[in-house]
């Protein structure tokens, strides 16, 4: 009998720790399949494979819409307490909270941290007029709304960066054309010229360019992309630089010994060759920012964005 309660115990003791933690993954991507949080997602879980890291797999949701806040929803309503469950969230989604005024928030998750940074580009065509930054400002200020710009949901980077091209061109943010979309829809409709041009994640757009259906004309970092012959808008003399984070949340309720068994997964998978050449092959930076220093940018970017988004006009 006192074998029986001792190993009840342990056992009891191991559900409690996070035992169930070997289990596949339950990824939550909150956008359609393609675009930037769809790679994310499935980049870094492959990474974890690849490395052998973390080997019990993983399974992926999509659900797109509202700049990642109906994935956000539904992970906070349908993941409670599960220790196994994480969401891919980032900047778009700060911004779309914020546009939305959701009931939910990040807040309602467990943070666990930041993981990559890309800066965006901005796309055309292959046989568009517009070839230049310059081209490209001189088209927002001569008519903003014949412009159709295509990017994320309202609200996020892209939709940021556009209406502060805007201001520096001179033209009323009011009227420009930002047509949202999510996930991979975008590269078709540039591809299929039904939009005049796009802004999203440089390596959203590596691979059109490449194929000759679609140039980029501009990145938004500090300096070049590597393999992309793009200049940035700063070398155009213009003051514009937009970065995209992205990282991961646990289920709200997680336990705290999961909390730490995911921290400890990704420091490992962070240290890896695998993962270098991933952020390589992918064109992300490494933004890594786990824990609470992580919970701690995350407020500091609800205040910064609902200013940028006041200052552009898109919130009043």
């Amino acid at each position: 009998m006192l074998k029986r309660l001792t190993m009840a115990g342990v056992l009891a003791l191991g559900l409690g720790t996070g035992a169930a933690l070997a289990e596949p993954a339950k990824v939550m991507i909150p956008a359609n399949p393609g675009g930037g949080w769809d790679g994310a997602g499935r980049h870094t879980m492959a990474a974890f494979a690849q490395s052998k890291v973390f080997t019990d797999g993983a399974s992926f949701t999509n659900k797109g819409g509202a700049a990642g806040t109906i994935g956000l929803a539904e992970f906070v309503r349908t993941a409670k307490g599960d220790d196994n469950a994480l969401l891919v969230t980032g900047v778009i989604m700060v911004g779309g909270v914020i546009t939305n005024q959701t009931p939910v928030s990040l807040k309602d998750t467990t943070p666990l941290l930041r993981l990559t940074n890309e800066y965006n580009a901005i796309a055309v065509p292959a046989n568009s007029p517009i070839k230049t930054p310059a081209d490209f400002i001189a088209a927002l200020k001569a008519d903003p709304g014949a412009l159709s710009v295509g990017g994320g949901s309202a609200g996020g980077a892209d939709h940021v960066m556009l209406a502060l091209l805007a201001k520096h061109a001179g033209a009323p943010v009011g009227k420009i054309n930002f047509v949202a979309f999510s996930g991979g829809e975008i590269l078709a409709a540039l591809g299929g010229g039904k939009i005049k041009a796009a802004i999203s994640g440089a390596s959203e757009f590596r691979a059109f360019a490449e194929s000759g259906r679609i140039r980029i004309i501009a990145t938004s970092g500090p300096t070049r992309v590597e393999g992309l012959n793009a200049p940035t808008l700063k070398e155009a003399g213009i003051p514009v630089e937009v970065g995209n984070w992205r990282g991961f949340v646990g289920a709200p309720g997680m336990s705290d010994a999961a909390k730490k068994t995911w921290l400890d997964r990704f420091a490992k998978l962070h240290a890896t060759k695998e993962w270098k050449e991933t952020l390589k092959t992918q064109g992300w930076e490494d933004a890594y920012l786990p824990g609470d220093a992580f919970n701690a940018f995350l407020k500091s970017e609800e205040t910064n964005w609902t200013s940028a988004l006041k200052e552009v006009g898109i919130l009043k």
